[in-house]
């Protein structure tokens, strides 16, 4: 999906401190920006099984046309929780601003975007390959678990971000997806 604007920006200043907001282009640049190698910046996905048990696990996730995509096993965990209920969370820190995101990940299984990701894994240093509805590769994190990997696309409709650096303040974007 291509990067769109919020329609709605919000100051999360609660207390009066008279922060501004911050513009998307201060996420959505540094996340462009930061994937020059797989794990550049540590990215969390947060999910829930279906008995309600949250989860959260570290992704080697990567920013491509305005979505973030991740791997993961068949038998994992997160794997289980996202074929379950595929509302999640993926949290980063950036150079300057701590995000959290919130939307779903639905796993993606044509060969094109298989092939265009597997490409900019490789560009990274992960030699991933598309391999029939996956990816595979002659190594990943230890936790995801044996090849194939399933690959997921996180869209996300809303946005919170936490200026760690000036300027500081916090901002909720929210996305017409």
């Amino acid at each position: 999906m291509a990067d769109q604007e919020p329609i709605e920006t919000v100051s999360l200043d609660r207390v009066g401190y008279g922060t501004e907001t911050f513009p998307w282009s201060r996420a959505r640049d540094q996340l462009a920006a930061a994937h020059e190698r797989v794990a550049a910046v540590p990215y969390f996905l947060g999910t829930v099984s279906p008995d309600g048990v949250p989860h959260a696990a570290g992704v080697g996730a990567l920013w491509d046309d305005g979505d973030l995509y991740f791997t993961s096993g068949p038998g994992t965990r997160k794997s289980r929780h996202l074929a379950a209920n595929p509302a999640c969370t993926v949290s980063a820190r950036l150079e300057n601003l701590d995000l959290t995101m919130s939307g779903t990940a639905t796993r993606v299984t044509d060969h094109a975007t298989l092939e265009r990701i597997a490409a900019r894994y490789r560009g990274m240093g992960w030699p991933a390959e598309a391999a029939g509805d996956a990816l595979t590769a002659p190594f990943s994190a230890p936790s995801a678990g044996p090849a194939p990997w399933y690959l997921y696309r996180f869209t996300f409709t809303t946005a919170v971000g936490l200026g760690i650096k000036e300027p500081e303040g916090a901002t909720r974007w929210r996305f017409a997806r």
